[in-house]
């Protein structure tokens, strides 16, 4: 039966999950739903160093066409020269963004007869891409490495590969995935591992490089995905990964062989951040100790920088985002079907350039309104 339109819209302002767009927070607010987390957006120093760098480049505003017609301008090179640096013994693949990237790199990579397993709260994106594979997939309860062995013993008789999917830092729970565990578990079965980093690049590791790296395991892991629109400020994504896999990803990704290329002054941008990741521990180690900071408040256990409160029903939810936001901070509800039904909640998303004095009143606001709509 066709969709009505009218009514489906209707059924979702009567669940409160109605969406609308709107405007940024004003400069005044306190933003708290970003994921800009390390600040950079706020950093006018850093973009005018970047533009009296890179200069008038005529042309820079466009690639003009895909990578494989006349888009793979020099910039693209060069960026992925650095990011190769990043990832031991891996080449990268940069994408137009973090959707393209998991929309197109497992249907490219996975055959008919494979088997996926795919953590139960993996992104949205990571989802529509396995729907486009040949094959079907199961999932694993969120984090449960006994479930995940379970259903990997089930599959060691089958004929094809398998592949384990999971991102490193979930953006909804801000927890960490068992990556060590996941990790034994892909070597004992010889299973293939993508683990997306879209959250965990530029925040974790000593230059940014993100859990995998950090942890020690960037080896062992066959695809990992990172994304440059949030903690590094710009657009586009990659991936790091054997250089086999990358020619044979330029070969058969339709999202990256099929979309028109990042302009060169989006990617130079990109370019000029990595290259500064290094130096950007300061910043990562402020973002991480004000998360800890709130999350022992509420009684929570620090992870990263993001610390999900989950109210459960969409309207006090609501209520509660409403009233944070009149006190100055931009926290919106995230409800179904970004989270579960019933799992309704408010997403606080920190960033290095909030202050000291403004998380200490987030820390008592919070609680008064908290206590007032309980």
């Amino acid at each position: 039966m066709p969709i009505n339109y009218r009514d489906a819209l209707q059924n979702l302002a009567a669940g409160g999950n109605l969406r609308r767009l709107v405007s940024p927070p004003a400069p005044t607010m306190i933003n708290l739903s970003s994921n800009d987390y390390l600040g950079l957006s706020s950093d006018g120093d850093l973009v005018a160093e970047f533009l009296s760098e890179f200069g008038a480049n005529a042309g820079a505003m466009s690639a003009s066409s895909s990578r494989l017609l006349t888009g793979n301008h020099s910039e693209y090179e060069h960026l992925e020269r650095l990011l190769d640096g990043l990832f031991s013994g891996k080449r990268t693949l940069v994408y137009s963004n973090g959707f393209h990237a998991n929309t197109g790199i497992l249907p490219a990579v996975v055959s008919k007869g494979d088997t996926v397993l795919a953590d139960k709260l993996v992104h949205a994106s990571i989802i529509d891409g396995l729907r486009l594979t040949a094959t079907n997939f199961e999932r694993f309860r969120h984090n449960d490495v006994g479930h995940l062995r379970q259903l990997l013993e089930r599959a060691s008789d089958r004929s094809g590969r398998c592949f384990i999917v999971t991102e490193s830092l979930f953006s909804m729970d801000g927890d960490i995935a068992p990556l060590r565990e996941i990790v034994e578990l892909k070597r004992k079965f010889g299973a293939m591992l993508y683990v997306d980093e879209a959250h965990a690049f530029g925040v974790f590791g000593e230059r940014g490089e993100g859990l995998c790296v950090q942890l020690g395991l960037d080896c062992d892991v066959d695809f990992i995905v990172g994304t440059f629109g949030k903690a590094l400020c710009s657009v586009g994504a990659f991936v790091a990964c054997a250089e086999e896999l990358r020619e044979f990803l330029v070969n058969n990704s339709r999202t990256m062989i099929y979309s028109t290329g990042l302009p060169p002054i989006n990617v130079a941008w990109t370019a000029f951040l990595v290259r500064r990741l290094r130096e950007m521990n300061d910043r990562r180690e402020r973002v991480l100790n004000l998360a800890a900071r709130f999350s022992q408040s509420i009684g929570a256990k620090p992870e990263s920088q993001i610390v999900p409160f989950v109210v459960g029903e969409n309207e006090p939810t609501i209520a509660l985002a409403n009233s944070l936001q009149q006190s100055g901070f931009h926290v919106m509800p995230i409800r179904t079907p970004t989270v579960p039904v019933g799992t309704a909640r408010l997403r606080f998303s920190f960033r290095a350039d909030i202050d000291d004095e403004q998380v200490e009143r987030l820390i008592s606001v919070f609680g008064e309104r908290r206590n007032q709509n309980k």
